[in-house]
């Protein structure tokens, strides 16, 4: 048993830092650690480091909390630091997109709460270069593909990233009749874009049974399906990318793995995903950021009130989450292989050794191994690089040098784009917004 001081960068989104607090909580071999809350929004600080307390104490866990509203100071003597911060929160994101859909873009596009982000990862990682070198950055807000390959060539932190949407392999089980508990599977790829090269059953191939479901189950589940609009696992869309290149797409893959046929207008995405258009559409998301909002205030009345039990809405059991096991396996050797993005170093064929990839890696005491998986199909891997790594490594050379005809290029390979005066006003548009103002150096 070990003790670690965990600090979560962004910590006022409440829930997630709730996750990381309950699963702490119920993990004997990490107790007397501390977790340290930074934040810039005081309020939603005071929330989390609240709720973490109380909730500490009703299931009797043996942690220590502190809050910071200023990072550095949060940093020191960190053994982790997860950050999970959006530089401006959703509401910049929508102004974008409004001045993007007024460009003629549809659903618009966040290239300057990219470029914050970007920044951000950097700075946090070039902060534990200097105040905790020895500690593990955990990546869990987007985007993880760039960021963490940006943080990896760019620093020496020991950084990895972490997405949840692998558990998609667990969906496609339960719709098809499979009990998740009897499946194992193997989903490479970069991060948002992960194919599930193996699916087992009992230890026997279950791919027929997708197979089956699609050719007997498929249609009736279409029309009867009424489940939350990010819910695209299943969807038409994923059995049609399935059917391009021969592997289930996994996770929020449907949505980005580069086909763009599938997002054209609203009746488009209603058509390839569900009744709402799918996660992206301007219905879906709209439902996604309330189901926020709502989130957050429970999280404020639950901290008002307090009679409340906080254990009664967060119950005592783990959440599936990889961040804390991870923790446990480096800290405690609690050896296990999870699903993380790290820098390829040859797990992944035809990929770049220093681009960041997600495959599943062995974790211990002595670090982080990238477990070889071998090749994707040529043709998925040729799409993979042209619509996601080129993009990629034109918005990381945008970044890096400041220069806006660098992040021209990635517009213009944007299949939104009808001309090349259309991506320049874009650019003048989402550049000239008072909160990107800091942007304006891009010559």
């Amino acid at each position: 048993m070990t003790e670690a001081k965990v600090t979560i960068i962004g910590a006022g989104s409440a829930e997630f830092s709730m996750t990381l607090v309950r699963d702490l909580c119920l993990r004997e071999s990490l107790k007397g650690s501390t977790i340290c809350f930074m934040d810039i929004d005081e309020s939603r600080l005071d929330v989390v480091y609240g709720l973490a307390t109380r909730y500490a104490r009703e299931t009797k866990a043996e942690l220590k909390f502190e809050k910071a509203l200023e990072r550095r100071g949060a940093l020191q003597g960190a053994d982790f630091v997860i950050n999970t911060a959006l530089v401006g929160g959703h509401s910049n994101e929508e102004e974008e997109r409004r001045v993007g859909e007024e460009c003629g873009y549809y659903r618009g596009m966040n290239f300057g709460v990219y470029l914050h982000q970007l920044a951000l990862m950097l700075g946090v990682a070039r902060d534990v270069e200097d105040l905790c070198r020895n500690a593990w950055l955990i990546q869990a807000s987007n985007p993880v593909f760039d960021g963490c390959t940006l943080i990896t060539r760019e620093t020496r932190a020991k950084a990895i990233g972490l997405c949840h949407g692998h558990y998609g392999a667990y969906h496609v089980a339960r719709v098809i009749g499979i009990d998740p508990k009897e499946v194992s599977f193997q989903a490479p790829g970069v991060n948002h874009c992960i194919w599930m090269t193996r699916f087992l059953r009992s230890g026997k191939d279950a791919y027929p049974l997708i197979d089956e479901w699609i050719a007997e189950k498929s249609e009736e589940y279409w029309r009867l399906w009424d489940g939350d609009a990010t819910d695209v696992q299943m969807s038409p869309a994923a059995v049609s990318l399935y059917k391009m290149f021969g592997l289930f797409p996994i996770g929020d893959t449907p949505r980005f793995a580069g086909a763009w046929w599938h997002h054209t207008d609203l009746e488009t995405k209603k058509r390839w995903f569900n009744k709402y258009g799918g996660f992206d559409s301007e219905i879906g998301w709209s439902h996604y950021l309330s189901g926020l909002d709502r989130r957050m205030e429970a999280m404020f009345q639950l901290h008002g009130d307090s009679s409340a039990l906080v254990s009664k809405e967060f119950p005592p059991e783990a959440s599936g989450e990889q961040h804390v096991p991870i923790i446990d396996a480096l800290v405690n050797d609690n050896r296990g292989c999870f699903q993380v993005n790290v820098p390829n170093g040859g797990a992944l064929e035809g990929f770049g050794g220093d681009v960041v990839v997600e495959v599943p890696g062995i974790v211990s005491a002595r670090g982080v191994q990238a477990v070889k998986v071998g090749k994707l199909p040529r043709r998925l891997t040729l799409h993979i690089l042209r619509t996601l790594v080129m993009p990629m490594e034109q918005g990381l050379e945008a970044f890096l040098t400041r220069d806006k005809m660098a992040l021209l290029d990635r517009i213009l390979l944007d299949h939104r784009t009808r001309s090349y005066e259309q991506a320049q006003r874009l650019v003048d548009a989402i550049l000239a917004l008072p909160f990107n103002e800091d942007l304006r150096d891009f010559r």
